[in-house]
């Protein structure tokens, strides 16, 4: 195979990318990721970015949005197209896992889990994703090049969470179920955007990610990692590869699809 021809298939140098979450911890690598390859990043997010390299890059943006209102996004868009130009790819990567509160209720019981919350998971995890989806691939849809959206799932929106890996903790813990739902709802929110939008160049695909070792304590990853065919859990800069893949070329023809990243979680 040709080595320059191959390169350009993954290709995303120029591209003008948005990615939402862009200063959280995985939201940081993949701009970090995609600003070194030579693409024009603008992280969307509610909180400013570590200060770092990437952050004083030239081909680096931040605008700070609050993704659940759509004239936040608005407003976000229309400098981005002042700026740089219409979109090539948007990246939904903006999500809560637990909100704010009372932790011991919040991961408690599903009985005792708290409407408040609920309600902040699925407005940041779905609704953000709807409200960026129909601002941001509006503008897309005029472009005639078309473009694609990722929107970035969890292995949990496949599966219920498996809380016996949670049992050892001496208070009761329960992975919450709006961060199930929520992410259970990106794939067909997916779907129904692929099909919508297909005729206009638009693939839309959903990555549905497993779990990311970020020092969590030693049980816990022991626990995770027995479940996992290939024995551990993912490293933060895994999922760049998956994400660079699904906005280049090299996807050209995907779309509507799911593609899972989990160590084959799933699988068992």
């Amino acid at each position: 195979m040709n080595h320059n021809k191959n390169n350009k298939l993954f290709d995303v140098r120029e591209k003008i990318i948005i990615i939402t979450g862009g200063s959280g911890n995985l939201g940081s690598i993949y701009a970090e990721h995609l600003v070194n390859e030579g693409a024009l990043v603008y992280n969307l997010d509610i909180k400013d970015p570590k200060k770092n390299k990437t952050s004083s890059a030239k081909n680096y943006n931040f605008l700070q949005a609050d993704l659940t209102k759509r004239n936040a996004i608005k407003i976000a868009l229309e400098e981005v197209v002042k700026t740089s130009g219409i979109p090539d790819a948007l990246i939904n990567n903006a999500a809560l896992d637990s909100p704010p509160g009372d932790q011991a209720i919040i991961n408690g019981r599903f009985e005792d889990y708290p409407e408040d919350a609920w309600d902040d998971v699925i407005e940041v995890n779905l609704k953000s994703i709807f409200l960026c989806c129909q601002v941001i691939g509006a503008s897309m849809s005029k472009n005639n090049n078309g473009g694609s959206i990722v929107n970035i799932s969890s292995h949990y929106g496949i599966v219920s969470p498996d809380q016996r890996i949670y049992s050892y903790r001496k208070q009761e813990f329960n992975k919450p179920i709006s961060y199930a739902t929520s992410k259970s709802g990106v794939l067909n929110l997916t779907r129904y955007l692929s099909t919508y939008w297909g005729s206009k160049n638009i693939r839309v695909n959903t990555l549905t990610l497993g779990g990311v070792f970020d020092g969590q304590d030693e049980q816990f990853v022991n626990n995770y990692s027995s479940k996992v065919p290939l024995g551990r859990m993912a490293t933060k800069e895994e999922y760049c590869g998956a994400i660079q893949f699904l906005i280049s070329s090299a996807s050209s023809y995907m779309t509507g699809a799911n593609l899972i990243l989990d160590g084959g979680w799933t699988a068992w």
